[in-house]
């Protein structure tokens, strides 16, 4: 399907950033899991967060086809500035939809310009796929809320500025006595736990936070009181389907490796692209990723449809997941042992992909989710 004048130019101007900026650091980045806020800031000037964000809130006021684009050509140069920008765009929506003027005013327009860094706090030790778990609380009180509880594994939790910090207002309510909380993470009460160090995406740090009676002022309420389940709900078809570019994004970065070094690596006396059964591994990832990124695109259109889309949301990041995890692995393999030594960006790659079948619902979630709506609602035409 074509893309449109505007859908071509967002997709260059990523692709350039991707190659300019972020790819000539992505090794560094990688090897010392740093935060590049220098990027972000970057990001920020050339409008490259918020992308569905409205125009007149600040953002780009494009569509969700638009954000996957921007989500592949990132990942492409490092998943882990892809990463950041999936976070940006699920708070920012989160801000847009739900923020009253006074919040939006006063975090939507800095955040969009990345002057500061953002965490999403819902996971607990008892609370991963399990949202219903969640023991975080918060309570009210003359001049606002108290907040006690903990999380972990929250990405961007060792540098963040502000948190938004999923916890229960109604203890007796389940899923409906949840609420989200705009939370200033240098307030007395809040500590961090240490930095994670992960398999891969390793410049999006994670970690821990503790709330110790955090006293917040009533206005921290994001949205409706009760209605956080349903809020952070509705944003996951969106961020599903910028996790499956991203996902298309590190295969496509492990084709274009994979392809170069065949046409330059010598075994027998010919490059090595000369022999079939290497041309058939380049064949089957050219079309798994093809494949995989129709599927997104397919998504991002039904998400902008404004029919269910969930289905296919939940099928792009699955299938864009599992393609990722063992089209990165073929790339490796082409490599030979090269692909299995650190400093290859294949190897880099490789253990890239893993998390994206692990995070925004693991990709067993993913079948559940696409068994459900199959059985409810039929085979989707």
């Amino acid at each position: 399907m074509p893309l449109s004048e505007i859908h071509q130019e967002i997709r260059r101007t990523a692709r350039r950033f991707a190659e300019e900026v972020v790819r000539p650091e992505a090794e560094a980045l990688d090897r010392d899991e740093s935060f590049p806020r220098h990027i972000y800031r970057r990001m920020g000037e050339l409008g490259l967060f918020g992308i569905t964000t409205p125009a007149e809130l600040g953002g780009a006021g494009l569509d969700a086809l638009a954000y996957a684009l921007v989500m592949e050509e990132l990942s492409r140069g490092y998943a882990s500035v892809a990463d950041q920008c999936g976070l940006y765009e699920l708070i920012a929506t989160l801000l847009s939809v739900h923020g009253t003027p006074a919040q939006q005013a006063r975090w939507l327009g800095p955040l969009l310009r990345a002057e500061f860094a953002p965490a999403y706090c819902i996971t607990e030790a008892e609370a991963g796929t399990d949202v219903s778990g969640i023991r975080t609380t918060a309570e009210r009180t003359a001049a606002g809320w108290r907040l006690n509880g903990s999380k972990l594994w929250i990405h961007n939790a060792p540098v963040a500025d502000v948190g938004f910090v999923l916890a229960r207002t109604d203890k007796a309510a389940g899923k409906r006595g949840m609420s989200i909380f705009i939370v200033e993470l240098d307030r007395p009460g809040v500590s961090r736990g240490p930095k994670e160090h992960k398999m891969g995406q390793r410049a999006s740090q994670v970690g821990g936070l503790a709330f110790d009676t955090v006293e917040l002022p009533a206005d921290a309420l994001l949205g409706a009181e009760g209605r956080g389940f349903p809020i952070m709900m509705s944003a996951l078809d969106k961020g599903r389907i910028g996790i499956a570019a991203l996902a298309v994004g590190i295969a496509q970065a492990g084709l274009e490796a994979a392809l170069d070094y065949a046409r330059t690596r010598r075994q027998f006396g010919q490059a090595i692209a000369d022999f079939q059964g290497l041309q058939w591994m380049l064949a089957d990832m050219a079309k798994e990723i093809t494949a995989a990124r129709l599927m997104v695109h397919n998504a991002a259109e039904a998400f902008e449809r404004g029919r269910s889309a969930t289905i296919y949301c939940s099928m792009a990041k699955c299938f864009a997941a599992d393609m990722a995890v063992a089209q990165t692995a073929n790339a490796v393999q082409i490599f030979g042992g090269s692909g299995y030594i650190r400093g290859f960006e294949v190897e880099r790659l490789y253990r890239d992909a893993k998390i994206t079948q692990i995070y925004e619902g693991t990709n067993q979630i993913q079948r559940s989710i696409i068994a459900r709506e199959l059985l409810a609602n039929g085979v989707p035409g």
